[in-house]
């Protein structure tokens, strides 16, 4: 099913999310990060022995909300799941595909010896100012 299409826009243009998913204790661990979509899921970039890898690893459950660097009463929350990650060339690809949008350079950090991988994200449930209450 697609996302809502204020979530698409959010996610496709260079607005920073917040990541959150459960420690191992379950308390909620939030990070800021780099945001992305093919229009049915949400795709987060990272490296798999981060600590949002190894929650989602765990219990695949992930909550995101895409603020407007423009407007932040503009926004798209996802409740949703990893259904699966995506490794290899084209998680590097990716990761240079977003520096570009958001610096406008490739990727300019060391990757770590595991590479990256490419969180996909179903959505289970959307929210955003226009669909609030339902």
């Amino acid at each position: 099913m697609p996302l809502d299409d204020t979530t698409v826009r959010l996610a496709k243009g260079p607005n920073l999310a917040t990541v959150v998913t459960l420690m191992p204790d379950g308390r909620p661990q939030a990070l800021p990060t780099w945001i992305d979509t093919d229009g049915e899921h949400l795709l987060v970039n990272t490296e798999p022995q981060r600590q949002r890898s190894r929650n989602v690893a765990r219990d695949p459950r992930i909550t995101v909300l895409i603020q407007s660097g423009e407007d932040a009463w503009d926004w798209a929350e996802v409740r949703g799941h990893v259904v699966r990650t995506v490794g290899g060339d084209e998680a590097r690809r990716h990761i240079d595909e977003l520096a570009r949008r958001y610096t406008g350079a490739d990727y300019q950090r060391e990757v770590g010896p595991e590479g990256r991988i490419i969180l996909v994200i179903a959505p289970d449930r959307e929210l955003t100012p226009a669909r609030i209450g339902r």
